[in-house]
């Protein structure tokens, strides 16, 4: 084998350690634990929970072609079940076998648990980046919601950190719209990431259309929901001493007085109406000196 992938841990790797390819005699298609056999493309069938949900017909196709020239160099990994087997990971592989018209498929048999089998199947789609973000935000949540793991186990077992566990999950409660969009392609996880930072349902989805139409690189997007928020940001009640403070400046100037602060600094805006009264401020001003 080559040399372990970082990232993910030892992901699929550990499935393949010690294996030699063979084609041996098979009796009613039983299969040696271990060893990489070829299974009639019959006895097959998918992972119905697989995180993956869209396969790429033109992708297909192209390897599809290169199963026709080339064969199957990676096995399809496999765990038996009632009348036959279940793939676990591999189905993209099994789809082009099929289309490039394979009778038999190089597969390597698994003991698995149903939790092993989904845990592979989500590190075999995250390693090769063939998931969207809502597929990867489901696979996740399904190792919480149906096999009761913490994130902090998820993140281990996948090699992401607890932030990137619940941000990518947290795209699952982004509206329909928002998340066929990014389905799609339309938006990326980074856009959804923004997206998802907005409180307003409606305002999620206004959003999104904004940066699909636009075609919005993600910088630009958060830009924009800075600038949004900052608008919409009420402003902060003003203490009893700079009220008073106001009253006295706009009974000596005649006119409204604004001051505004932060931590260290600040400003005052004296308004005026006219170009005479601009001069009256002014000269008023000059008296200070």
């Amino acid at each position: 084998m080559a040399a372990k992938k970082s990232g993910l841990g030892r992901g699929l790797d550990a499935l393949f350690e010690n294996v030699s390819i063979e084609e041996p005699e098979m009796k009613n298609n039983e299969a040696a634990e271990g060893g990489i056999l070829y299974v009639d493309i019959n006895d097959v069938k998918p992972n119905v929970n697989q995180p993956r949900k869209h396969f790429d017909e033109e992708k297909l196709e192209e390897l599809a072609q290169s199963i026709k020239s080339h064969g199957i160099i990676q096995p399809i990994v496999l765990r038996k079940v009632d009348h036959g087997y279940e793939i676990v990971a591999g189905e993209r592989r099994y789809r082009a076998a099929r289309k490039a018209g394979l009778k038999k498929v190089p597969c390597v048999i698994k003991e698995l648990t149903d939790e092993q089998h989904m845990l592979i199947a989500i590190i075999e789609n995250m390693q090769r980046e063939d998931l969207n973000p809502i597929e990867e935000a489901e696979g996740l949540n399904n190792m919480i919601e149906v096999y009761g793991m913490t994130q902090e186990q998820i993140s281990k077992s996948v090699g992401k950190s607890r932030p990137y566990i619940s941000n990518a999950i947290r795209l699952l409660k982004l509206p329909g719209e928002v998340i066929e969009f990014t389905k799609n392609g339309d938006l990326s996880a980074g856009h959804s990431r923004a997206i998802a930072g907005i409180e307003n349902k409606d305002m999620q989805i206004k959003v999104a259309q904004k940066a699909v139409s636009e075609k919005m690189s993600v910088r630009a997007l958060e830009n924009y929901i800075s600038s949004m928020n900052k608008e919409k940001r009420p402003p902060k009640e003003k203490s009893a001493d700079i009220v008073r403070v106001e009253h006295e400046l706009k009974d000596i100037f005649g006119t409204k007085v604004n001051i505004s602060k932060s931590t260290k600094r600040g400003k005052i805006e004296i308004e005026y109406y006219s170009r005479d009264e601009l001069e009256r401020i002014i000269d008023l001003l000059k008296e200070v000196r």
